[in-house]
């Protein structure tokens, strides 16, 4: 499946009910209604990856062992990823795969889910607030990526230059690569983003990409990581077609949930 051009996109594949909700709060969403072949686009313009290059990187698997979104390890029981990623399938069903390159090796660890913490204002990606933390069910040795402070504001300046990392299609109905991928992309002003995106909001947003387009996460990157300098940023959310001129990417503004994930953190685990 792929989008139409003006359509928005959220960047992983979702359950139909999801799909419903979503395309009568947003309009006409292109989301797909399955994990099956072609349906998920990832990086566009990125390279291969070195999973030891990025040890916070994970990704999720359903309940058919279908990649279908990404995350960032925060603690050793912590995993940030997209509130629509959390809850695309079934806490029972969801699996966190952590310290894998290739998706169809054995290397790492496949861990279960027992909790998931949502930002309690989350309706759909195109209103905001689209991160979520889901607590694994065992302690895992991957090193951590940073989380922003609140007040870490020259993190986002326009220009600054960031890495998003996945492990979708390398285009638009191309071929899913089953490695990690990773790509740098630029930070992109408030302004610049609410000229492009009318649903854009500078509090719970951050938009990244070139202006000729070329280079941008899709669907299948969902909740991965958008760093700088080992600190998470952003975490991918949805867009407007993929890598797209003037149409940069739609990230979750981490620093605004700071506080707020290490208080769960510190409620939950003590850590």
């Amino acid at each position: 499946m792929s989008c139409r051009r003006g359509e928005f996109s959220v960047f992983t594949n979702i359950r139909r009910r999801l799909v419903i909700a979503l395309t009568v709060l947003a309009g006409a969403l292109c989301v797909p209604a399955s994990h099956g072949a072609g349906a998920a686009q990832p990086i566009v313009g990125g390279t291969a990856a070195v999973i030891d290059d990025h040890p916070y990187a994970v990704f999720l698997v359903d309940g058919r062992g279908d990649q279908y979104c990404g995350g960032a390890v925060i603690s050793p029981t912590e995993v940030l990823t997209a509130a629509h990623c959390a809850l695309a399938v079934r806490k029972s069903d969801l699996r966190v795969v952590v310290g894998r390159e290739h998706v169809d090796s054995r290397q790492g660890e496949e861990l279960g889910v027992s909790d998931i913490w949502v930002a309690p204002g989350y309706r759909d990606p195109l209103s905001g607030e689209d991160i979520a933390v889901l607590t694994l069910s065992e302690r895992v040795s991957a090193s951590a990526a940073r989380l922003p402070d609140s007040a870490d504001s020259e993190l986002y300046e326009p220009g600054t230059m960031a890495t998003v990392v996945g492990w979708g299609r390398l285009y638009e109905n191309g071929p899913k690569p089953g490695r990690l991928h990773a790509a740098e992309v630029p930070m992109v002003s408030d302004s610049a983003c609410a000229d492009v995106f009318r649903s854009f909001d500078p509090e719970t947003m951050v938009c990244a990409g070139y202006a000729e387009g070329g280079v941008d996460a899709c669907q299948g990157d969902s909740g991965g990581p958008l760093l700088v300098d080992g600190t998470v940023v952003g975490i991918v959310s949805w867009g407007d077609g993929c890598a797209e001129a003037g149409k940069p990417g739609v990230y979750t503004r981490v620093s605004t949930y700071t506080d707020d994930i290490e208080s769960d953190l510190i409620r939950r685990t003590g850590e």
